[in-house]
């Protein structure tokens, strides 16, 4: 994405659209509306409006519900009143939703009818008394460029985003205008714009990634929005639409190539779809492999979380196909910066390590978040010199493409040996088609530390025991990283933004030994 110096305040992505004469473009496909960009405009007046006059400039703007039209009117309606907007996951409990609103000072909440219920049982828990507001109650305003807060500054913050809670309490990401163009113009490096692009977006659009949203309108580019993803109303939307773009993430992948190999005639309804993106949480290469020989589509991954309002590393359509063709090693790496964007791997003192060797991820660039709500001291932990400290353990490849080993958190320390549960993750889901979805995390032992164990999802009508699984890795994997311990389970516990919430699993091995399941001998 060129710089364009009209574009200062995330607002003026929708107001680009209406002054170049494209206000009747589709901008949003959901179910059978088309809502086109003059109509999204209005909808964003009318909460840019009733935000500058029911909230204090000190208070934020929270919108909660499932995907909606009224979730990206938002994200430029509030903007533009000069208020921060803050993301609430409708998957979040009343008293955990009611818990981050109190830290966000929440003075307006707009929401699903439906979800405004759920909260009210719980006012008395709420330390100020925002005005509630439902999805349908917004009544129409001046045009948006009369409402835009001409007072706004580029690198104030705009949007308010709760990170997944995977490693403890989630923190609230402050996001600047200037942080979200930065993501916008990252992104463009991996993730070219057509001007014929049709995109599907089947994320939550509490979550950072519906950035992809502006990403398209930047160019007047329409985006589907599903309500949630379910394999049949995804094959459903590229058919009707004719999508040829779309971001997934490894369980909604996992999840649509079940439903083909079930239904193998659903594949003719993806013939417009040319080029997948995904994200999110990483990929098991295996399934990357399966994908790109059922769908015969281009792939290109994004590697990002909210502190960097997007992705900055990227592994582009011509990397996956040189992975495919000849070097597997590929599939699984993050991928290189974007433009603006320096990546290192450095050491538990911040120094700089050589390509090879493994460290932690740190990432600078003008997209690294303004800083923690209300938390300066976790603010200086993860920001220094301008290097975000991603929390993930890395390695720079001789190529100069980047890989991510594991979270710091899932490095399971068992006899002094270090094992990335990705790792041991990768090799089973590649020995063992039997399983569905797979977590190894790692469980107290009194003589070695930890041990490995794997979390297991079998497929309908498989079998499999921990025996065998031992067997099948003998040769792939050092006896140590092997798993001890199997655990069979009917679904994997998420986080909030569909991540495997392998904090729940370990906590939940930690309080029952138990429940550690299916057991072998000593493999030291």
């Amino acid at each position: 994405m060129s710089d364009d110096p009209t574009l200062r305040v995330v607002p003026d992505i929708l107001l680009s659209r209406t002054t170049v004469g494209a206000g009747h473009d589709a901008a949003l496909y959901f179910d059978d509306r088309v809502i086109t960009f003059s109509q999204l405009s209005d909808r964003a007046a009318s909460l840019s409006a009733l935000s500058q006059e029911r909230v204090p400039p000190a208070q934020r703007v929270a919108v909660l519900g499932a995907n909606h039209p009224d979730w990206v009117a938002a994200y430029y309606g509030v903007s533009a009143s000069g208020r921060q907007l803050c993301f609430l996951n409708h998957r979040l409990s009343p008293l955990e939703l009611v818990e981050q609103m109190n830290r966000a000072n929440v003075g307006l909440l707009f929401a699903r009818e439906e979800e405004i219920d759920r909260i009210q049982p719980f006012l008395s828990e709420l330390t100020t008394t925002p005005v509630f507001v439902a999805f349908d109650e917004v009544l129409p305003a001046a045009s948006l460029a009369d409402t835009v807060d001409q007072t706004m500054q580029p690198g104030a913050p705009t949007w308010l985003l709760f990170t997944s809670g995977t490693t403890g309490k989630p923190k609230g990401v402050l996001l600047s205008h200037d942080n979200v163009f930065a993501s916008l113009r990252s992104a463009e490096h991996a993730r070219f714009v057509g001007p014929e692009d049709i995109y599907a977006y089947p994320f939550p659009l509490c979550h950072v990634a519906g950035y992809n949203v502006p990403r398209l309108h930047r160019y007047g580019r329409p985006v589907v929005i599903l309500e949630q993803f379910k394999p049949k109303s995804f094959l459903d939307n590229i058919e009707k639409h004719r999508v040829n773009s779309a971001t997934v993430a490894a369980t909604m992948l996992a999840s649509l190539l079940f439903h083909l190999e079930a239904n193998p005639n659903d594949r003719q309804r993806l013939q417009s779809l040319k080029d997948l993106s995904y994200g999110a949480a990483p990929m098991p290469a295996v399934l990357l492999r399966q994908a790109h020989d059922l769908l015969g589509v281009s792939f290109s991954q994004g590697f990002g979380m909210s502190e960097l309002a997007g992705n900055a590393l990227f592994l582009d359509a011509d990397d996956h196909q040189r992975g495919f063709d000849h070097d597997p090693s590929l599939l699984s790496a993050a991928g290189s910066p974007g433009p603006g964007v320096s990546a290192k791997i450095i050491d538990e003192h911040g120094d700089e390590l050589a390509r090879g060797e493994p460290g932690e991820l740190a990432i600078r660039g003008a997209q690294v978040m303004v800083g923690y709500l209300n938390d300066d001291q976790a603010t200086e932990q993860a920001v220094e010199d301008g290097w975000l400290r991603t929390g993930d353990v890395g390695v720079l490849r001789p190529d100069g493409i980047f890989a991510i080993v594991d979270r710091l958190k899932d490095v399971i320390v068992t006899g002094g040996e270090n094992v990335a549960s990705l790792e041991v993750e990768n090799a089973i889901r590649q020995a063992c088609p039997e399983l569905l979805d797979i977590a190894v995390v790692g469980i107290s032992d009194p003589t070695w530390g930890e041990n490995v164990c794997a979390c297991v999802v079998i497929r309908p009508q498989q079998t499999i025991s921990l025996d065998e699984i031992a067997l099948r890795l003998h040769d792939s994997l050092a006896p140590y990283k092997i798993p001890r311990h199997l655990v069979v389970l009917d679904a994997l516990p998420q986080t909030h933004s569909g991540k495997t919430a392998k904090a729940d699993l370990r906590s939940w091995l930690a309080n029952d030994p138990l429940r550690a399941g299916e057991r072998r001998g000593s493999v030291k």
